[in-house]
C-alpha cells in the first residue's frame, strides 16, 4: 500500500470502505470533497452566528511531548487547517498535558470555562478525562476524541485502525524470524495501559505472534516513557540473556529506541528485529541503518486534517459534511456507535521510505540521510 496524503491530488468522487486501499479511498474522498467545494467547509465573509461562521475557537489538548509527532506535526497541521477553513479567522487554543492526567483535566476545564467552540482531545488517560467530557457536553461544547478514544459522551473520533497497527507489527516480526520460529524468544513492550489504543495494538500483535513464537516477557510501559521501556528491557536481558532475544515487539518508536540502546549497552552487535510506530525521524534513520526493523507510518496529515474538518463541520452544525467525514463507527466503554474516521496505516521499512514519508513531505531525504547515515542511505538508493 502506498498512501498519498495530499487531498488536492484526489479527484472529486465518492468512495467508501474501512481498510487498506478501500479505506484510504474513503478517507481521501471525504477530505477531498471539501477541497473540491462539495462539502463547502471553507467560507468567505458571512454573518456571525450563521452556520458558515469563521470566528471559530478550537481547543486542542495533546497528551505529552515525548512522542515527537504531537509537537512537530499534529499541532501545527491542525492549526493550519483550521485557519485555512475559516478564512484565517479561526484559531486554535493549545495545551499539552506533558503526561499528566491531572494537568489535562485542568486544561480541559479551563477550555470549557473559556467557552471554546469545540474541543479536540488526545487523552492521557481515557477514563480520567470522562468527567471533563461530560462537563463540556453540559456546556454545549462538542468533543472530538483525537488519536485515542476518550471515554464519556464524545461526539466523534478520528484515529487509525489501531488493531491493524499491531497486526502489521506482529506480522513483520514473524516474517523476519521466518519458519520454525516457535522457540524464538520474543519480548513485548506494550504502551501505557490507560491508553485504550495500547490494548488494540497488543491484540493485533498477538493475533500474529501467538502460537508462532515464544513470548518470554510482556511489559506495560507507564506513560509510554522510553526510560521505563529501557528498564524493562534490562530486566529481560538479565533473565534470558541479551543474545537469546530473537525479536522485540515495541509498540512505538520512542520505546524502540530505548530497547535498542539497552541491547547495545549489553554488548549486542547483531541486533534482533525491533518494531515501532509513528515514523519518528530517529526511527526512520534507525531503519535505514538496520538498527530498527520497521515502524508503522500513520499519515499525520490525513488524521490532523480530518480532525480539523470534523471540528469545523460540527461547530457550523453541518450534518451532511460531518457524516461524510465519519463513515466508521466505534464503541468505547461508556458509549456505543461513535461516529469515527479511521485513517489507514502502512508498514514502513527500508524498502518504502521514499514512497511514504518522503513522498508525503513528512521528511526530506536530507533530513534522513545525515552524515552518519549517508552510506546506509546510498546502499538502499535513498539519495538527494
Amino acid at each position: 500500500m502506498n498512501p498519498r496524503t495530499t487531498p488536492t491530488a484526489v479527484p472529486c468522487a465518492h468512495a467508501s470502505g474501512r481498510r487498506s486501499a478501500v479505506a484510504l479511498a474513503a478517507v481521501l474522498s471525504a477530505l477531498s470533497l471539501s477541497a473540491c467545494g462539495v462539502l463547502d467547509l471553507a467560507g468567505g465573509d458571512v454573518a456571525p452566528g450563521s452556520s458558515h461562521r469563521n470566528d471559530i475557537t478550537v481547543g486542542l489538548l495533546l497528551p505529552d511531548r515525548d512522542t515527537a509527532r504531537f509537537e512537530k506535526f499534529d499541532h501545527p497541521l491542525i492549526k493550519e487547517r483550521i485557519s485555512a477553513l475559516t478564512d484565517r479567522r479561526g484559531k486554535v487554543v493549545y495545551a499539552n498535558a506533558e503526561g499528566s492526567k491531572e494537568r489535562q483535566s485542568e486544561q480541559f476545564g479551563r477550555m470549557v470555562a473559556d467557552g471554546v467552540d469545540v474541543i479536540l482531545v488526545n487523552a492521557v488517560d481515557a477514563g480520567a478525562v470522562a468527567p471533563a467530557v461530560e462537563k463540556a457536553r453540559e456546556a454545549g461544547i462538542p468533543v472530538i476524541a483525537y488519536d485515542r478514544l476518550a471515554e464519556g459522551p464524545v461526539d466523534a473520533y478520528v484515529s487509525h485502525d489501531n488493531e491493524l497497527v499491531g497486526e502489521l507489527q506482529g506480522r513483520a516480526l514473524v516474517e523476519a524470524l521466518g519458519a520454525d520460529a516457535e522457540d524464538d524468544k520474543v519480548v513485548m513492550m506494550n504502551g501505557e495501559p490507560a491508553d485504550p489504543n495500547t490494548a488494540l495494538f497488543k491484540k493485533g500483535a498477538l493475533s500474529e505472534l501467538n502460537g508462532r513464537v515464544d513470548i518470554v516477557g510482556s511489559y506495560d510501559t507507564e506513560k509510554w516513557l522510553p526510560r521505563v521501556a529501557k528498564a524493562n528491557m534490562r530486566k529481560v536481558i538479565r533473565t534470558v540473556g541479551a543474545g537469546n532475544v530473537a525479536a522485540v515487539y515495541s509498540a512505538n518508536d520512542g520505546m524502540a529506541g530505548a530497547v535498542i540502546e539497552a541491547l547495545e549497552e549489553a554488548g549486542v552487535t547483531d541486533l534482533p528485529p525491533v518494531t515501532g510506530q509513528d515514523a519518528d525521524l530517529a526511527a526512520v534513520r534507525r531503519i535505514v541503518s538496520g538498527a530498527q526493523h520497521m515502524t508503522v507510518y500513520k499519515s499525520f496529515l490525513l488524521e490532523a486534517q480530518g480532525a480539523a474538518d470534523m471540528a469545523v463541520a460540527k461547530v457550523r452544525d453541518r450534518a451532511i459534511e460531518f457524516d461524510a467525514l465519519t463513515r466508521d463507527r466505534v464503541d468505547s466503554p461508556t458509549r456505543k456507535d461513535i461516529p469515527a474516521m479511521l485513517v489507514p496505516v502502512v508498514a514502513l521499512t527500508k524498502d518504502n521510505i521514499e514512497e511514504t514519508v518522503v513522498q508525503d513531505g513528512v521528511y526530506t531525504v536530507e533530513d534522513i540521510c545525515t552524515a552518519p547515515h549517508a552510506a546506509a542511505c546510498a546502499e538502499i538508493g535513498l539519495t538527494p
